[in-house]
């Protein structure tokens, strides 16, 4: 289909009088809701529109003429948008079983016979469109965790084949792969993640770096993260939304690439046990919504549900390439010179061994 779910819904007006058209369609233009008109006068041109437009409501006029009438051009519209639901405008409402009609997407009728006024009528209309956008949203939801998903399981195989011939799996790629999606589908302008391992039989018992959308690291000074935005979301083990930074909780402290920022949508990510995981995204895009909603919120909490495992191999994997560079020379060291020497002593004694 060729018209975006973003601009709203689309409303579809068929009626063969063109004078209730007009009416119906300034009657809509006139009430404010977000949505796109299209009308046509017959089955067949609103059939072309569909096979153009996806067509979230119709409002179908019972008698089209020349044989046709609204249900069975509900049944047709229905091959291009099974979720299409409609109202039927008509004086013979008592000829469609309410069965019948609401197995096909009959959700309301408004009956000529009765008053019909632009108050009945755009009421009607309201209340199938706020049915509609809360389904709307799931579908689309649902759609694009599929779509990361899917995406996801494309690169764990490449991420477990590179772990079995031991090359680091390159996290720069696993946090960047994150941070398109989800900035993708919520109109994040920014990003930052947030790694913290604590070991306390490790030295320095804790490391904490901040990374960019792109997956490369910020050389900034961290605050601490026990009085950081990361360190309230991991307390609070859930998606965290401030939509006004500056009025962040008493004694949380903001990160050089937080400060001048609007807004923030923050999620924690379970990785393992000693490695905390948080997630930020900054301000939404201009000509969008002014900040995040409960409906980003949620769908960024589903997203780093799914990723998690991407990046829990990728920083395994960047935790075991750590220790190997960061292990003291005197170790190897050590054992090389007990190994010379356990040569040695075999040397000398078969040296000594009577003949």
């Amino acid at each position: 289909m060729s018209v975006s779910a973003e601009i709203g819904e689309t409303i579809l007006l068929v009626d063969d009088e063109e004078p209730v058209r007009k009416t119906f369609r300034e009657w809509l233009e006139g009430s404010g809701f977000p949505c796109r008109i299209l009308t046509a006068a017959d089955a067949e041109a609103a059939l072309v529109l569909a096979n153009h437009n996806t067509i979230d409501l119709a409002i179908l006029d019972w008698n089209l003429g020349v044989g046709n009438d609204g249900l069975h051009l509900l049944e047709d519209l229905y091959l291009f948008n099974a979720d299409v639901v409609a109202i039927l405008v008509t004086g013979f409402a008592h000829q469609a079983t309410p069965l019948d009609a609401m197995r096909m997407g009959v959700r309301d009728y408004l009956d000529k016979n009765q008053q019909l006024d632009r108050t009945t009528f755009l009421n009607a209309v309201n209340k199938q469109l706020e049915r509609i956008r809360p389904l709307k949203r799931e579908r689309r939801l649902q759609r694009s965790l599929n779509a990361f998903r899917a995406a996801v399981e494309k690169v764990l195989p490449l991420v477990r084949s590179t772990q079995a011939l031991s090359d680091p799996v390159p996290l720069p790629h696993a946090i960047g792969s994150l941070f398109r999606f989800l900035m993708r589908i919520t109109n994040a302008s920014e990003g930052a993640l947030l790694i913290r391992k604590y070991d306390p039989n490790r030295q320095p018992q804790e490391t904490y770096r901040a990374y960019d959308a792109e997956g490369q690291v910020i050389q900034t000074d961290l605050v601490p993260f026990s009085r950081s935005v990361a360190g309230t979301v991991v307390s609070l083990q859930e998606a965290y939304l401030l939509k006004r930074l500056d009025q962040a909780e008493p004694g949380v402290d903001l990160q050089s690439f937080e400060r001048g920022k609007r807004s923030v949508l923050a999620v924690p990510i379970a990785v393992a046990s000693g490695i905390h995981v948080v997630l930020e995204l900054f301000d939404k895009l201009p000509g969008t919504q002014d900040s995040f909603s409960e409906e980003d919120r949620r769908l960024a909490a589903a997203a780093a549900e799914i990723g998690a495992d991407l990046l829990r191999q990728s920083i395994a994997k960047d935790e075991v390439h750590d220790m190997l560079i960061e292990a003291p020379l005197w170790r190897p060291v050590r054992v090389c010179r007990s190994l010379f020497r356990a040569d040695q002593d075999r040397l000398r004694k078969s040296l000594c061994r009577p003949a």
